[in-house]
């Protein structure tokens, strides 16, 4: 045969369409320019894969920030601050949520940066990512290793997570200081009559902490209202159970709870969810904003898929169809480890815009 066969040719060569005029090109960052970081992660976008998705995260975000430091039209401005919180309200209301684990790794501390200059509005965490916050400032954390053995840790008295370790100890200590803050509670309850709810009791060690190393620290004298609807998911949940049988009464209003959340959305002039991990603050977050008709920007970061139908690991696309993204919404899932992509995400976005935060601050004053 003189030539390849017919089908063959027809089936490799098939005639491409032209590319729309719009479509980017890939390119990489070229490292002999030198080493820059706002410009590799600024290419991130062209990369493709989930460089892309981080890329258009950095977007997502900062189209956030750009709303928050809109004027809030004349027509959506109260007279009366409707936030049952007290925070003041600007243009675009963020919320931010985060798994424990975050708070157990050094995540935490950009967490506190974001809190401590007073750039979010609203914070959804587990029961792990309030008390490691706590725990923290009483001893360390440590660095080990995935591989050690469960077994031998045991024997040792030192927790394992993932490739952290916290020795029991730092539970003792953490016992210590707030099962004084449970007994007050009680009192202030017997006297008044009135249920604590969640919100207050986080609000009220953040207070007693009195550490500018804890994100609840900021979380308290900046006015941002923290959320855990499952406080007794952790190391809060046994001292709360011990402390039940040391002086009973305590009782935790969770309805008041999920007013407190639900309003900060209903209320919301517009909304930003910044969404790090999945589970319960996940669908917490999401669920607050469905009472609005959805959230204007989203970003969520896990490494959960969508194959077992769970909402951990649900695209922003099932938010949609519930809801709790807008239909006209631009939302961005990045798959990857967040401890890795969020501070890349932090520095292009919050980080190099401090001194607007700032300004925005000032104007008001």
């Amino acid at each position: 045969m003189s030539s390849a066969p017919e089908i063959a040719t027809e089936a490799v060569l098939v005639k491409s369409d032209p590319m729309p005029e719009s479509s980017e090109i890939v390119r990489g960052y070229d490292f002999s320019e030198g080493v820059d970081y706002h410009k590799l992660f600024e290419s991130m976008s062209r990369t493709g894969f989930q460089a892309t998705s981080l890329g258009q995260a950095i977007t997502e975000i900062n189209r956030m920030i750009d709303c928050k430091f809109q004027s809030i039209p004349e027509e959506q401005r109260t007279e009366i601050n409707l936030n049952p919180c007290g925070r003041e309200p600007s243009n675009c209301t963020i919320f931010l949520s985060y798994t424990s684990n975050l708070m157990s790794a050094g995540t935490r501390e950009a967490i506190r940066y974001l809190v401590q200059h007073n750039m979010v509005d609203c914070l959804v965490s587990t029961a792990g990512g309030i008390e490691e916050d706590f725990i923290k400032c009483l001893a360390p954390t440590f660095v080990g290793d995935f591989a050690l053995s469960g077994r031998e840790l045991r024997k040792k008295g030192i927790n394992r997570i993932g490739n952290l370790l916290v020795p029991n100890s730092n539970y003792c200590l953490f016992e210590d200081w707030v099962l004084p803050i449970l007994d007050s509670m009680v009192d202030e309850q017997k006297e008044v009559g009135i249920n604590v709810c969640l919100f207050v009791l986080t609000n009220d060690d953040g207070k007693e902490i009195d550490n500018p190393n804890s994100v609840y620290y900021w979380a308290y004298k900046n006015n941002i209202p923290v959320f855990c609807p499952a406080l007794t998911d952790g190391s809060l949940g046994d001292m709360i159970y011990f402390h039940s049988y040391q002086k009973p009464g305590l009782v935790i209003d969770i309805v008041q709870d999920i007013r407190l959340i639900n309003t900060q959305a209903v209320h919301a002039v517009n909304t930003g969810m910044i969404i790090l991990g999945g589970g319960l603050i996940k669908h917490h977050t999401c669920n607050a904003n469905l009472m609005r008709n959805g959230a204007d920007f989203s970003v969520f970061v896990n490494t959960a898929s969508e194959f077992d139908g769970s909402d951990s690991g649900a695209r922003p696309d099932e938010a949609i169809s519930w809801g709790k993204i807008k239909l006209t919404a631009k939302p961005v899932k990045v798959y990857g480890d967040a401890t890795i992509m969020f501070p890349i995400l932090l520095a292009e976005t919050f980080a190099r815009r401090e001194a607007e935060f700032k300004d925005y601050f000032m104007k008001d004053k």
